[in-house]
């Protein structure tokens, strides 16, 4: 059973080193004349904690793994491939995208039958009749080569500062879509005739499955601002993580056919909508999210996030709350996403040139955390 808890958190935490089990209130700060080590390149994992993958990143939003594959958007346009450690120098697809701060490339997921059939879905935005747009895009690829793309949903409303971008697929081998809010029409989350501010479920061929909470309808879950990040539980239970309007980050726990809330509500207060599992005030900007299930390493909770605004990779256990948060990964600036690879390990990319960061000579990074 997850509880649920609201609490503040304020994080702006820099971590000398790279640590495991840092309890979340100790702040340790680091200075010109003690700089946080990190890895060369490349460097042998088996003797490294963390393992820098890739440098010079281009605003990079998301990243899927496969095997010796890690799949990478660039905010601009470009989906980057990191094969047995290298950065290829051809990108798998370039894009048009819109100069807008919250939207273009964005999520990225891998079809479950991958190895088979080479599929990759990502959500793109574009500008059309001077508004902003998204769509979903399946791409066929081959030996790191683009063969085909098709949209498979559009008429996603856009937005220059909320507008969601997160794809995944569930234990169920639907794709789940989290989108955002248009700031000059906050009213549409709660319009189900609308596909702004909700979590989408579809069919792998952008199909609207049968067992859908609304006939017809892609909408699984609305009342959302600005879906950040999902993954499920070893129960088959959804979480995704929201950025809040400056405080009152959210958690929650997506259930099929309910309402959470926004605008009405931030986190909790009102009994017609759901209440977040985990609420963060001010906030922490999370991230990508996951139940880790690995033996590479030994957390002490499964529960791991990404935080941007606290530039830290954190781990919780959700029955004890925020009081059990403590850091993986720190040291290394806004942390944007996180998955688990076949192999155990974690992946994480920065968010440092984002244009809310403060990017060093060799940002952004693609991490490997590993024993």
């Amino acid at each position: 059973m997850i509880s649920k808890d609201c609490s503040l958190v304020d994080k702006r935490i820099q971590i000398a080193a790279v640590v495991l089990a840092v309890t979340f209130s100790i702040l340790v700060l680091t200075s010109p004349s003690d700089p946080i080590w990190l890895p060369e390149p490349n460097s042998d994992p088996a003797s490294d904690f963390v393992t820098i993958l890739a440098t010079d990143l281009d605003k990079p939003r998301a990243i899927a793994v496969h095997e010796d594959r890690i799949f990478v958007t660039e905010k601009d346009g470009l989906i980057r491939v990191i094969e047995d450690g290298v950065l290829l120098e051809s990108p798998l697809a370039t894009f048009r995208t819109v100069d807008a701060f919250d939207a273009g490339l964005l999520g990225i997921a891998l079809h479950p039958d991958f190895s088979n059939n080479n599929l990759v879905y990502t959500y793109v935005s574009y500008e059309k009749d001077g508004h902003l747009w998204n769509k979903v895009v399946m791409i066929t690829e081959s030996n790191n080569r683009l063969l085909d793309a098709e949209t498979i949903l559009d008429g996603i409303p856009g937005s220059q500062f909320t507008n969601g971008g997160f794809l995944k697929f569930g234990p169920d081998n639907k794709l789940y879509v989290g989108t955002g809010t248009v700031s000059a029409a906050s009213h549409l989350p709660q319009e189900l005739g609308s596909l702004a501010g909700k979590i989408l479920r579809l069919n792998d061929d952008g199909t609207i499955p049968d067992d859908n909470p609304w006939e017809g309808s892609p909408v699984y879950s609305l009342g959302h601002r600005n879906p950040q990040g999902m993954t499920w539980d070893s129960d088959g239970d959804m979480l995704a993580a929201e950025f809040g309007p400056g405080k009152n980050d959210e958690i929650n726990l997506i259930l099929a056919g309910r309402n959470y809330g926004w605008p009405g509500q931030e986190c909790s207060g009102d009994k017609g909508f759901e209440d977040a599992v985990l609420c963060y005030d001010p906030s922490i900007e999370p991230g990508g999210i996951i139940f880790y299930s690995g033996n590479r390493l030994d957390l002490e909770s499964p529960f791991v996030m990404a935080s941007m605004r606290a530039s830290n990779l954190y781990q919780l256990d959700f029955e004890e709350g925020l009081s059990s948060q403590e850091s993986i990964l720190s040291g290394v600036g806004r942390v944007r996403d996180v998955v688990q690879g076949q192999d155990g390990s974690l992946y994480v990319i920065t968010s440092n040139t984002d244009g809310k960061g403060f990017p060093d000579s060799m940002d952004d990074k693609l991490l490997r955390i590993s024993k």
